[in-house]
């Protein structure tokens, strides 16, 4: 698995939460048919790469930005369709090739994850047509698989297997029917065939499993260049078990290679009343990344759909605050200890009376309470993972002044 993974030549300053002795540029395709969970698996591996000391990289979907100036695909064409084709894949390449050249004078282990790859085009093209663009530009099917990235990561489209839950309103530009889309996700899977590593990700499993089961994947690929065990955290069965801590320890408690965050979150209006919606700002150093998280139900399945926003987007969310929810501001510190990978959030100013001198202990893990080794520098007064008065949600609302079950406002 390891001989995949390109490396710089030399020894490079590792960053915080890393361990390994050269530094690793990860590169990785996320393909599949429509409302396979790209976008929120996408933005998931962000933050689990990123809680490790990683830099992630994610590269648009070249097709959703021009088929987003008005193209209609369907309208074009065949000659239209198969120079469009061409002009995608070159699209691909150089914004492909900027974050590349990035990732290779970055100075941190970097994941640089594709929303599709360089193949996916000859899923939209006949043989023949695509043999003559190759010919044309002097590519190779080659170079543009096999020698471009770590990694193929196919999602099978919810259409094949969890027809409930297809859907195509969180892209506009994708319209395609549930025969259609299982057409494209089969021709999406038969682009990459050839690939050395390559990884299919269908929908045997719940959305939350899928989504693991895409991260164990990558881990499984990196073995120990990820530079750090996070065997439990990756298990189908974990949880996240959540603990209320009396104080913050010491600094020097801490385990030397920890990172902090700073984190915001805040509630906003949702057009569908069906669907809780959140923002969340993230970063350090003055440096952030923007995700939306929605919440919603389907057919008894609770589902959570996360998706990188744009600092653009962010601010225009956060003019549509829920007015009846204040803003939650805070230190997440990120560390492993014991094998355990933890996180400590570290309420702060400006915050709600409840959560004035909060802290709270999270980590995923199979173990149950008697058997999970908690940090012994932290004194922890109990756990709270089932316990809705200390949700987010609850914690926000502007009606609750106390931490009671009896005040506690009911979340859908």
């Amino acid at each position: 698995h390891d001989a995949s993974i390109k490396m710089s030549s030399s020894k490079s300053p590792v960053s915080p939460g890393v361990t390994t002795q050269h530094r690793v540029v990860y590169k990785v395709v996320l393909t599949g048919g429509p409302c396979a969970g790209k976008t929120t698996t996408l933005a998931r591996l962000r933050t689990f790469f990123e809680n490790l000391g990683w830099k992630v990289y994610a590269v648009p979907e070249s097709a959703t930005i021009l088929l987003g100036g008005g193209v209609k695909f369907e309208g074009l064409s065949q000659e239209q369709q198969s120079k469009f084709q061409e002009n995608i894949l070159r699209t691909i390449m150089q914004v492909e090739q900027t974050f590349f050249d990035l990732a290779d004078k970055d100075k941190q282990n970097c994941l640089v994850v594709c929303d599709r790859g360089t193949m996916d085009p000859s899923a939209f093209c006949s043989e023949e047509e695509w043999q003559e663009m190759l010919q044309a530009n002097n590519w190779d099917s080659f170079m543009l698989r096999d020698d471009r990235y770590d990694q193929i990561i196919h999602m099978v489209t919810s259409a094949k297997g969890a027809e409930h839950f297809y859907q195509t309103r969180n892209n506009s530009v994708r319209n395609e029917s549930i025969e259609l889309a299982i057409e494209r996700d089969s021709k999406a899977a038969q682009a990459w065939v050839g690939h050395p590593y390559c990884d299919v990700i269908d929908n045997s499993t719940d959305f939350e499993n899928k989504i693991h089961r895409v991260i164990k994947a990558i881990c499984i690929r990196l073995g120990k260049r990820l530079g750090v065990d996070v065997d439990d955290r990756l298990k189908a069965q974990s949880k996240k078990r959540k603990f209320l801590v009396k104080n913050i320890p010491p600094i020097e408690m801490f385990p030397p290679r920890y990172q902090d965050f700073d984190v915001q979150h805040d509630y906003i209006i949702s057009p569908d009343s069906k669907i809780q919606s959140r923002i969340r700002k993230r970063g350090q150093k003055g440096c952030y990344t923007y995700t939306l998280t929605e919440r919603r139900e389907n057919y008894g399945e609770k589902m959570e759909l996360l998706r990188q926003i744009t600092k653009r987007e962010y601010e225009v969310l956060l003019k549509r605050c829920d007015p009846n929810h204040h803003s939650i501001h805070k230190t997440r510190r990120c560390f492993h200890w014991q094998g355990h990978y933890f996180q400590l959030d570290i309420f702060k100013e400006p915050c709600t009376p409840l959560c004035q001198d909060l802290l709270f202990l999270e980590t995923y893990t199979t173990q149950t309470s008697g058997n999970l080794e908690l940090p012994e520098f932290m004194q922890i007064i109990e756990e709270v993972t089932d316990d809705y008065q200390y949700s987010m949600f609850n914690l926000s609302h502007r009606s609750i002044s106390s931490l009671s079950s009896q005040t506690s406002v009911n979340q859908h």
